[in-house]
């Protein structure tokens, strides 16, 4: 998928919101700013909207100083989410389709995306975990991703950003976890979810969790260490966590589940879907 030119407008905005959770200081925010927009216009807009944002965030890095702006924001949100956990896990158990129900709430995690939307509260997330499970999600693809769980030798979940981690475990926890591997950004981006967040989330306790070898805020095959390609090359089930991944992935012939929220104009116009939408689907190699 391409960059489109409302994606421009996303990075400039990126730029301003990371300089402002760092600093209180107009003249940085500034600063900022200005070098994000000279990246912008140096942009291949035929590249990938995470390859691009990717540069932009190289640039917001070395404009600040830091390695990780979204840090405390990531650690803020897994808290928030682990605190949810228990309740959740019992609106799981008491559900007549706990797949079905776990499906929705990793989904609904997808809410938890800084790179979309300048500030994120606790109450948009539990609205979205309601909505999530009251809302008749029969896209026609449910049985076809049950049965592909059931008779896949081996599985491998792209997760997205923190704190949504937490909602994966659900969906996570009634696949067969010994098939599984579970792969995460190898350097902060944006609040793409790492190592050290999956283990604060506790995602590696559960599932075997590997680096994928990229900072893009999506899946960058070209930038992927060998282990991973390795699992991307032979897992026979991909599933495919946020708009990042699909952003990279949605032209690549694997068996890809694509699991999101549409939560821009541009992700929702190429899935030709009302902005909000909840989105399972599988990739033509499926």
């Amino acid at each position: 998928m391409r960059t489109y030119l409302d994606c421009m407008v996303c990075f400039v905005r990126q730029g301003l919101d990371a300089s402002r959770l760092l600093s209180d200081d107009e003249k940085v925010h500034e600063q900022v700013l200005r070098e994000v927009l000279k990246e912008a216009a140096t942009l291949d807009l035929t590249q990938t909207p995470p390859v691009m944002g990717q540069k932009i965030h190289q640039t917001i890095k070395r404009v600040l100083n830091n390695d990780d702006p979204y840090y405390e924001i990531k650690r803020k949100f897994t808290d928030f989410a682990l605190g949810l956990e228990d309740k959740l896990q019992a609106k799981i158990d008491a559900s007549d389709d706990k797949l079905l129900a776990a499906i929705k709430l990793s989904i609904a995690g997808n809410v938890i995306d800084f790179g979309v939307k300048s500030t994120i509260d606790e109450q948009e997330i539990l609205q979205t975990i309601d909505d999530a499970l009251n809302v008749d999600f029969d896209n026609g693809h449910i049985e076809q991703f049950k049965s592909h769980i059931k008779r896949a030798d081996k599985i491998l979940f792209l997760a997205d950003n923190a704190g949504e981690i937490v909602f994966d475990k659900f969906l996570l926890k009634l696949m067969p976890l010994d098939k599984v591997t579970v792969a995460v950004k190898s350097q902060p981006i944006i609040n793409d979810a790492t190592i050290e967040d999956a283990q604060a989330a506790g995602l590696t306790e559960m599932v075997r969790v590997i680096a994928s070898g990229s900072g893009a805020p999506g899946t960058v095959l070209e930038q992927c260490n060998r282990e991973f390609l390795e699992e991307f090359d032979s897992a026979d089930m991909i599933i495919s966590k946020g708009q990042g991944n699909y952003e990279t992935l949605s032209d690549v012939d694997r068996p890809i589940w694509f699991l999101l929220k549409a939560k821009c104009n541009v992700i929702a116009q190429h899935l030709n879907v009302p902005v909000g939408s909840f989105i399972l689907l599988p990739n033509k190699g499926s």
